[in-house]
């Protein structure tokens, strides 16, 4: 037996029994460094209608608010493992490049949440715990290394079903009012996103603007709606004018600011009453 999977062995054999225990995510994590180095890891446990939970991050303290706060308070909506997780149900491993859609790095969510994390290079697992949580385990290499080579993303996809089943023992049985963390955003965030700008834009000024919020470019909104570059181009200037907005960076923050002052939600357009 080589001296990798030896060592493999010998941390999943130290795993099992912490299952349930506090401890489990810290030695989860220390046997996947030992597989494939990175530089941050976070696990982030998703309920429908709820922020997601931290049960592990490693990120250094005066980096969290930036990294971890923001994105639980909000941020996570527009995150690709998010939004393949919800939108498409894709499981198992997957890198951050291949979720991500065209023109991605262009998106205000990039400029104003993302690039500050510094990552280089992002491969994440995402693990349906019941039909309605997931758990997103996400590897990270910061700026100042090497990206994830082909080798590396193997192995990491080669363990994906232990890894599984491990997390559903850990988390399956949780119980999902208790873990609600204090002050979260209103429940059905995805609604509201979903429903974002439906009293003010029609449907299809509606499409052009969820994509541009997920990350699309121009040329990719135009294939996935069968339109032209120029008449989405129309589409996003009529909308930013009913919203009375100018730019992406404003669209985004208008929907940003319009989730966090709400204080109950029960469907629709989270700008009525907003605005």
């Amino acid at each position: 037996m080589s001296t990798q999977l030896q060592d493999f062995s010998d941390r999943l054999a130290a795993i099992l029994p912490e299952v349930g225990s506090d401890r489990l995510p810290s030695l989860l994590l220390s046997m996947l460094r030992s597989l494939v180095p990175f530089d941050n890891a976070v696990i982030l446990h998703y309920y429908r209608g709820k922020n997601p939970l931290v049960h592990y991050n490693d990120i250094p303290p005066m980096e969290r608010e930036i990294q971890i706060d923001k994105f639980v308070a909000s941020a996570f909506l527009l995150d690709p493992f998010y939004r393949a997780a919800v939108d498409e149900s894709k499981s198992g491993l997957h890198r951050l490049s291949d979720l991500a859609p065209e023109g991605f790095e262009k998106t205000e969510y990039y400029r104003s949440y993302f690039k500050h994390t510094e990552i280089k290079d992002e491969v994440g697992y995402l693990f349906h715990i019941c039909p309605d949580q997931f758990v997103n385990i996400s590897l990270s290499r910061l700026s100042i290394s090497q990206r994830f080579n082909r080798t590396q993303i193997g192995i990491l996809s080669d363990i994906s079903a232990v890894i599984e089943t491990i997390c559903k023992a850990q988390w399956a049985a949780q119980n999902v009012a208790s873990a609600s963390p204090d002050n979260q955003l209103p429940g059905q965030l995805d609604s509201a996103l979903k429903h974002f700008g439906t009293a003010y834009l029609t449907d299809r000024e509606c499409q052009v603007v969820q994509l541009f919020l997920h990350g699309h470019s121009t040329k990719s909104i135009a294939e996935r709606l069968g339109i032209s570059p120029e008449t989405v181009k129309l589409h996003r200037k009529n909308s930013y004018a009913k919203l009375d907005v100018s730019s992406q960076a404003e669209l985004f923050y208008l929907f940003i600011d319009s989730l966090a002052s709400l204080t109950s939600y029960s469907g629709g357009d989270p700008l009525v009453g907003y605005l």
